[in-house]
């Protein structure tokens, strides 16, 4: 049974505590008491209003809700008998009793344990009396300058002076002016020790302990260790200063030899243990002891154990860590910056509104709360350390390059934040051991495991010529091998422009292969060329063997789409050239085309051709700086809801649709030679493409009413203010290719594409006026904010069943046959309605019983078959209306509209057409 789970406490430590706790499957709920606007309704968490300090209350709460474990963030609960208290009542509390808590509540305490066991800590002096206190600074022989009240002061409670007046006055701020209160009742002043300083926590269950990573705070306020101290500015994990011989060490002299001693005082010591050591040339010297997580180490651990914290936190309390020790994350590092409002340690202000916490969410960067409430709708400070700002990479420059990014896209008036977290290990790495290649960025191991894993995804795109081994210095194809004759060939190269970025926020890569395939197979097949193979090149700061793999394998499944092999790449690792997280594509395809069937065929277009538009799936992969630009003005991150596409999307998911590839599709219909032309609609949109494959002389003539517009481009222009014109240039608005074919070849080819693929006639070619533009598109802005679909009439909307209002779902369109005898003003009336993008029908041959007449014109102009069925070439009705009738099945009519049609028709024949058999004698529109 799913458990429910309480934490105590409402800073940053705690939300992390929530946060790893509710990612176990055996948890049903998180509640945090008194939590903060990050553990308000997110998730399974969420916040209550339960007293924490009357545990009488608290523990009832517990039953009536059938919480099953409180865990317990802050340490003056801890001091307070919380556990105890819990326990007493039947309640299972994660943490030390009150007793084993005096390590932390208790510095004079504390100092005497350590003494007692032998653990090694700092020389000190514990006083009650100012005066004595003073005159031990004064006399000591070893530089007494540490004075800490000995109580909890929320890890404020430590001054470092800088000379022996200092310290007396510390002494004197704590004790007589009562700085910390009664935590100052006794003083502990301390050696002054000199090394480096790293906190070693570890699981204790009260027998056997097991380490944690070891981490490093920050505590002084301000880069380079200046400024007053605080509660924490920052913290790393793992320190590279700590080895594992050391870490060994520590475990077995300081955390196990606690555990031990607490255990022989009669308070064994069940929860987690915190020592803060300071690493000397004498050895190493325990600072001071915490019963609790520290904040913020917290926020740098839990993302690294790999292990449930549920499952840990029950081993714990039952005596199991021996035989089951937590799992952590290996080769990764976690820092965390903490944002603190202006003014802290000291006053500060409440209620500054904070911003772009959803934008830093979508680049992976985990914010945990800490000072933070909700308000009006948004989230305002509420402390002095207000957010912590944590990133895990597999090196500590880049966990803290992406921190500092995530920081960056935070924002509230006055932060205060340092931006050196993890210095001194850094330094460390540099001084302390020899450059290899992997020192300055390179990773040739990590190199080699992603050859090794693409290798068996290149080997699947095979194909005649080529059977797609990676490993050489080149590649080879054998284009004899592949058929071809008397081949040109035809090479093409794209990127994916800045849909890299969005995929990246998204942390979803694999659709960026297909991306990269179509954009240069696509720019390929405008030769008519068959894409024959693909060459990849991959480039980044750092190489992420999973995410390189999602990409290259998105590659090698294109290829298969695509029909050409993968023959090679290149993966560059650039460090100091891309920012953490950041890769850029570049994608090189070779096709090849016998001589005499390369396209465009400029010397066969012609004044009436017919232009098919062929749908495209989307933004395809062209405008993204655009798209992000129109985002960012409508306030919507990746992660929000698509106010377009399918229900339940995001704007993410919607955008990172893959470009349709459509060599598979289109080459045999190329090959067959009745496509004079193939436009890709890319870079430069409907108003740019077209004519790079057109005789100078023509011009194009769109209507954006015959095709369907995906509800992406209908959103973009109006929340962009986009012109009719910035939207043709830039978007391809619902086409990914157009073909310009022969008006007499029209409806086969366009018969040929719908069997697999949405495609339309979408318009024509005329002769170029001067001055006049390449290319229009009219009924574009229409389109754009047509709401819901039109209707040829009142009768073919019966046959469809009605309108419905839902635009962006293709419905199947009632193809329609018409007989006509004469001018066909009816006939061009049904064409222009039929010309919407989402009627109910679609005319596919118009029949005339006259040859000549002005309709078939009309029908040839608009890119509609015509056949001509003269009566006077028949003996009887009945020959005549059988000829008609199989013209109409060759077509796969399923309604016949007589428009203007003066031939009476045999009874057999109305029979037959009962029900789908209409005479336009009048008509009307819906």
């Amino acid at each position: 049974m799913a458990e429910k789970v309480l934490v105590v406490g409402g800073g940053g430590r705690e939300h992390a505590l929530a946060w790893k706790l509710a990612q176990s499957e055996q948890i049903q709920q998180v509640l945090v008491a008194p939590g903060n606007a990050g553990t308000a309704d997110c998730g399974k968490i969420s916040n209550s209003e339960v007293s924490v300090s009357n545990h009488t209350i608290l523990a009832q709460f517990c039953k009536d809700h059938h919480v099953g474990l409180v865990v317990v963030g802050p340490e003056v609960p801890l001091a307070a008998g919380i556990v105890d208290d819990l326990t007493a009542a039947g309640v299972r509390c994660f943490g030390p009793s009150a007793k084993a808590a005096q390590l932390e509540a208790s510095k004079s305490y504390s100092k005497a344990f350590m003494e007692r066991h032998g653990i090694p800590t700092a020389r000190y002096g514990s006083f009650t009396d100012a005066e004595e206190a003073c005159k031990y600074i004064r006399t000591a022989d070893f530089p007494a300058l540490v004075v800490k009240a000995s109580g909890l002061a929320a890890g404020k409670g430590v001054i470092v002076a800088k000379d022996q007046d200092e310290a007396c006055r510390a002494v004197m701020d704590i004790m007589k002016d009562r700085a910390f209160g009664c935590a100052g009742d006794t003083v502990v002043v301390e050696e002054l020790l000199e090394g480096e300083e790293v906190s070693c926590l570890c699981f204790s269950d009260g027998s056997s302990v097991s380490a944690m990573p070891p981490a490093q705070d920050h505590k002084r306020l301000q880069d380079g260790d200046l400024g007053p101290n605080t509660g924490g500015m920052g913290a790393y994990c793992p320190t590279p200063q700590v080895s594992q011989e050391l870490l060994q060490q520590i475990k077995e002299t300081v955390l196990q030899k606690t555990v031990d001693g607490m255990k022989e005082d009669g308070a064994p010591y069940v929860g987690v243990l915190y020592a803060g050591l300071m690493l000397t040339n004498q050895g190493l010297k325990v600072l001071e002891f915490n019963c609790r997580f520290g904040d913020p180490e917290c926020q740098v651990l839990l993302p690294l154990l790999k292990s449930d914290l549920y499952d840990v936190i029950l081993n714990t309390m039952n005596g199991k860590l021996a035989s089951s020790a937590p799992v952590w994350h290996q080769d990764s590092s976690a820092v965390t910056v903490v944002m603190a409002s202006e003014g802290y340690p000291g006053s500060y202000q409440k209620g500054v509104q904070i911003t772009g916490l959803s934008q830093v969410q979508d680049s992976g960067v985990q914010v945990f709360h800490a000072g933070t409430a909700l308000k009006d709708g948004g989230v305002v400070s509420s402390g002095g350390r207000v957010l912590t700002v944590t990133a895990v990479s597999s090196s500590l420059e880049a966990a803290l390059q992406a921190a500092n990014q995530g920081v960056a896209a935070v924002g509230f008036p006055g932060a205060v934040y340092r931006r050196d977290i993890g210095h001194r290990a850094i330094a460390h790495l540099n001084q302390h051991r020899g450059l290899t290649y992997k020192d300055s960025g390179v990773d040739i191991a990590a190199g080699n495991k992603l050859v090794d894993m693409i290798k068996p995804l290149a080997k699947a795109t095979s194909r005649a010529g080529c059977n797609a081994e990676l490993g050489g210095f080149a590649g080879l194809f054998d284009l004899k091998a592949a058929g071809f004759v008397d081949p040109i060939l035809v090479s093409g190269t794209d990127g994916v422009g800045t849909k890299l970025k969005i995929a990246q926020a998204c942390g979803q890569h694999g659709g960026l292969g297909q991306d990269l395939v179509a954009m240069c197979v696509n720019d390929v097949l405008a030769q008519g060329a068959e894409p024959l193979f693909f060459l990849d090149y991959f480039s980044c700061g750092r190489l992420e063997v999973d995410v390189a793999a999602s990409v290259v394998g998105g590659i090698a499944k294109a290829c298969e789409m695509a029909g050409c092999a993968l023959l090679g790449g290149e993966t560059a690792e650039m460090p100091g050239v891309y920012a953490a997280g950041e890769y850029d594509l570049a994608g090189f395809c070779v096709g090849a085309v016998e001589r005499g069937s390369l396209l465009p065929r400029l010397g066969d277009i012609t004044e009436g051709d017919v232009l098919i538009g062929v749908a495209s799936s989307g933004v395809h992969s062209n405008g993204f700086s655009l798209v992000r630009k129109v985002l960012e003005r409508a306030g919507l991150s990746y992660s929000s809801p698509a106010p377009f596409g399918k229900p339940g999307q995001s704007v993410g998911e919607v955008l990172l649709t893959p470009t349709n590839i459509y060599s598979r599709l289109l080459l045999p219909i190329l090959r067959s030679g009745g496509v004079k032309a193939y436009a890709h609609i890319t870079g430069g949109g409907l108003l740019e493409n077209i004519p790079r494959v057109l005789p100078p002389e023509l011009a194009v003539d769109l209507d954006a009413s015959r095709w369907s517009v995906p509800a992406v481009f209908s959103w973009l222009h109006k929340e962009g203010g986009l012109s009719e014109e910035e939207m043709a240039r830039t978007f391809n608005c619902g086409l990914g290719a157009v073909l310009v074919v022969s008006a007499l070849d029209a409806q086969k080819v366009l018969g040929q594409i719908q069997a697999q693929e949405e495609a339309w006639i979408v318009g024509s070619l005329a002769q170029k006026q001067p001055g006049a533009e390449a290319v229009v598109v009219r009924n574009l802005r229409h389109s754009l904010l047509t709401a819901g679909p039109a209707c040829i009439s009142e009768a073919v909307v019966e046959q469809n069943g009605g309108c419905r209002g839902d635009s962006s779902k293709p419905q199947k369109r009632t193809r329609v046959g018409v007989l006509i005898s004469g001018s066909g003003t009816n006939l061009q009336a049904l064409i222009e309605q039929a010309r919407r993008p989402s009627s109910s029908a679609e005319i596919v041959v118009v029949i005339s019983n006259r040859p000549g007449v002005q309709g078939l014109k009309r029908a040839s102009l608009a890119g509609i078959q015509t056949r001509v069925v003269d009566h006077k070439l028949y003996g009887s009705r009945a020959e005549f209306d059988g000829t008609i009738d199989r013209v109409l099945e060759e077509f796969a009519v399923e309604l016949v509209c007589l428009a203007g049609f003066m031939r009476i028709l045999t009874g057999t024949f109305v029979k037959k057409w009962n029900g789908v058999y209409l005479n336009f004698a009048h008509f009307f529109y819906c």
